[in-house]
């Protein structure tokens, strides 16, 4: 295996004991994931994949065409929400609630938010719900204990793995943030259900698995994060063999007005408010894995590799653009160089509701976009000496097999690290990143016979690596 990874020499700094990270210009690649052109003929191009979103293809525009004229008016689904005391979880019962003849919710999984859950469970009745441990299952049984019709209420992996194969369920929404939605996705998959999919980590980690589950078990795989329910919007009614290049919009997180030298030295001189505003997001309401995730642009790269594998792009013809209104939520361009982009505010709850209503257009009481009240719309190329995180994704990607498992939980347990403020510093986080892809590099697999197991195996690798190198 020939993994060129980006980064490799680094010039440490000692700060207060908290050893930050500044990387050494002339050793970035500042062209990462700039396409160098393609041609189209009708066959598939080099690097490109078939797609597990329901794109690109002569059957996705059957299905998608036959979905669409059995109409709205009837249109109803069966959900199970996994994470639904998560932001995902809760915008998608606003939907719900926006539209009740629509939707029925079979089942609800939380981590330990006991109180919440029981709220949901008066108010949507589900079937079953499952907590992520067994104190947080008994503290809901009790605030529950005088609802007549009470649900099964179960606990862990094999709670969760219920809820995502409730058998009259239509549609789970993935809501869960980490590699810990991968195991209940695939249950929920070999029982041939559709998946909202809000968690990256299910393709980012175990794309080599799923996309050809997809296609096996005949289930849906739909997008609901605003950049990639863009891209999938935008390609709905492109022809097979229409789409040339998908083009990511970033918000550029916390630190997108500081340059490069700004954040190195803040990192140098004031870890600690550096710390404070990278979970900060300055347009996004998000988890704090999340919002740290933009703010080293590591969001951006995994988004990249999601991308290659719901759409099929190789990595050549995936783009990233900074665009700091968050109004472009992404766009695609076709065969005849034309620009297709999806618009909309910052409202997670637009994405999750195609995901859950596709092919169909809800009726929703949201806030109509205006365009002459936002004024200017602006685009601009990262810095990927000031991200190293996307050069690292691009390099994961294109090595393809388990190095995208090892990059995500790599990148987990040192965003968590960070968090934990244990004196780990943000410029750590690419280092150490990077750290763990080249002790992979001997124990790294590609091909057909990669297993579930090989990448929970190498999942669970990263993570300890990460721990004992801090």
């Amino acid at each position: 295996m020939n993994l060129s990874i980006a980064f490799s020499s680094f010039l440490f700094v000692s700060i207060n004991n908290n050893n930050a990270l500044a990387f050494n210009p002339t050793t970035t690649r500042t062209r990462v994931g700039i396409r160098q052109g393609s041609s189209l003929d009708g066959t598939m191009k080099d690097g490109w994949i078939p797609p597990s979103a329901p794109v690109n293809s002569n059957e996705s525009l059957k299905l998608t065409l036959e979905k669409s004229l059995e109409g709205s008016e009837n249109f109803r689904k069966n959900l199970s929400l996994l994470g639904s005391t998560g932001s995902i979880g809760t915008q998608t019962l606003e939907i719900v609630d926006a539209c009740p003849d629509n939707f029925v919710v079979d089942a609800l999984s939380a981590g330990t938010n006991a109180k919440l859950m029981a709220e949901q469970i008066l108010k949507y009745s589900p079937k079953v719900v499952s907590m992520s441990t067994p104190e947080a299952a008994q503290e809901v049984q009790e605030l529950i204990k005088s609802l007549k019709n009470k649900p099964t209420v179960l606990y862990g992996e094999e709670g969760i793995v219920a809820c995502s194969t409730v058998e009259s369920t239509d549609t789970v929404v993935t809501g869960i943030v980490g590699a810990a939605g991968l195991k209940p996705t695939v249950e929920a998959i070999r029982c041939g259900k559709d998946i909202a999919l809000a968690n990256k980590e299910t393709l980012i980690s175990g794309g080599a698995v799923i996309n050809p589950m997809i296609k096996e078990f005949g289930s849906t795989l739909l997008p609901a994060d605003s950049e990639h329910s863009a891209i999938f919007q935008c390609l709905q009614g492109v022809p097979e063999g229409g789409l040339r290049r998908v083009i990511l919009t970033a918000s550029g997180g916390a630190f997108r007005d500081w340059t490069k030298d700004e954040l190195f030295v803040a990192c140098r001189d004031d870890p600690r408010a550096v710390q404070a505003k990278a979970t900060t997001h300055p347009n996004w309401d998000m988890g704090a894995k999340i919002t740290l995730d933009s703010a080293t642009m590591m969001n951006k790269g995994l988004e990249v590799i999601e991308a290659h594998y719901l759409f099929g792009a190789a990595y050549d013809d995936i783009d990233v653009v900074i665009h700091p209104q968050s109004i472009v939520h992404s766009m695609v361009e076709t065969s005849d160089t034309s620009c297709i982009a999806q618009l909309g505010w910052a409202d997670m709850r637009l994405p999750l509701a195609y995901s859950v209503s596709w092919p169909h257009r809800l009726k929703l009481p949201y806030e109509p976009l205006d365009l002459a009240k936002i004024g200017t719309l602006t685009f601009n190329r990262p810095d990927f000496e000031k991200y190293p995180c996307i050069a690292l994704a691009y390099e994961a990607g294109r090595a393809g097999g388990t190095m995208t498992s090892v990059l995500n939980a790599a990148n987990e347990a040192a965003n968590e690290l960070f968090r934990e403020d244990v004196g780990f510093g943000f410029l750590d986080i690419p280092k150490l990143i990077e750290q763990t892809m080249e002790a992979h590099k001997d124990d790294f697999k590609s091909g057909d016979d990669i297993t579930l197991d090989d990448i929970l195996s190498c999942d669970k690798w990263a993570r300890e690596y990460v721990t004992e190198k801090k």
